[in-house]
């Protein structure tokens, strides 16, 4: 049903499959990975090729899967647990960082201990600008520096970024446009939005990252608590190619909690997601002692 007069790459494709195009939250997934693509038609899902992109679109997806890398599955589960529990929390950073720390700055300076309290005060004391548009320049800045180091060559891209960043940070704080402590945080947020494994899932996170700034910035943390309700009641409405994009916990399935921000050892994991396959469930099979019944 695609009517369109070329498709050059395979973006076009994901584009007219998206079940909410006006959401920020990508509902398919793309990776240029043959064993990514292999995993994800063994739980069931379907593969998408496009002649001439090495980006291969799987469907359909659900909100974890972008914070899921393939190299889960080759170490320990406990290793894999540890890692993916630090891409959760990298992901909360990213996105409420800046917003908590001015919604506590203009609003709820009592939650802030004495000393530390003492210390800000001192540091934002040359500071001519609120501390919302302290955090507006630093991420802009920030933005900037990681667009250009993308389309540098390079051997020289990722080299000017770190540079760069450290160079503009550091004038900043001297020439007392921002505070230090506003460029540790915007810094944190940034390093910590490299920390999630789909591309396309962390440019989401930064749009909305500024949008979060803004109403922390009029309504504190109040603001923050009324969005982050709308932002996952929205979250659980999406659905890619008809599923739900929050299973397995909206709804809530317990036999794919297996493998969905905790991991089980793989030889416990004997079933695909439920939802996605419903014929053939079985990954492993056991051997009964008939002749040719395992594998």
């Amino acid at each position: 049903s695609i009517d369109i007069d070329g498709i050059l790459e395979s973006g076009y494709i994901e584009q007219f499959l998206e079940d909410t195009p006006f959401s920020p939250f990508p509902t398919l997934y793309n990776t240029e990975r043959p064993d990514s693509v292999a995993g994800n038609l063994l739980e069931g899902r379907v593969a998408i090729f496009v002649d001439g992109t090495p980006f291969v679109l799987i469907a359909p997806t659900t909100f974890f899967m972008f914070l899921h890398a393939v190299e889960d599955y080759y170490q320990r589960y406990d290793i894999t647990t540890l890692i993916r529990v630090l891409r959760f929390i990298c992901l909360v950073i990213s996105l409420f960082g800046p917003a908590l720390f001015i919604a506590i700055l203009n609003f709820h300076q009592e939650m802030i201990p004495t000393a530390l309290l003492i210390n800000f005060a001192s540091q934002r004391e040359g500071v001519p600008f609120p501390a919302f548009i302290e955090a507006m320049l630093m991420e802009f800045t920030f933005e900037i520096i990681r667009e250009a180091g993308i389309r540098m060559p390079s051997p020289i891209g990722q080299t000017v970024s770190i540079i760069g960043g450290l160079v503009l940070g550091q004038a900043a704080v001297q020439a007392g446009i921002v505070s230090p402590a506003m460029v540790i945080v915007v810094s944190l947020t940034g390093i910590s939005s490299f920390a999630t494994p789909a591309f396309n899932m962390a440019l989401s996170i930064r749009i909305l990252r500024f949008i979060i700034m803004f109403i922390a910035a009029f309504m504190g943390l109040y603001g923050i608590t009324i969005f982050t309700f709308i932002l996952v009641a929205h979250m659980c409405s999406l659905k890619s190619l008809g599923f739900p994009y929050m299973s397995p916990f909206g709804p809530f399935i317990a036999e794919n909690q297996k493998d969905a921000i905790l991991r089980v050892p793989l030889k416990y994991m004997k079933t695909r997601p439920r939802l996605i396959s419903q014929k053939n469930n079985t990954r492993l099979k056991v051997n009964d002692g008939k002749p040719g019944s395992g594998k």
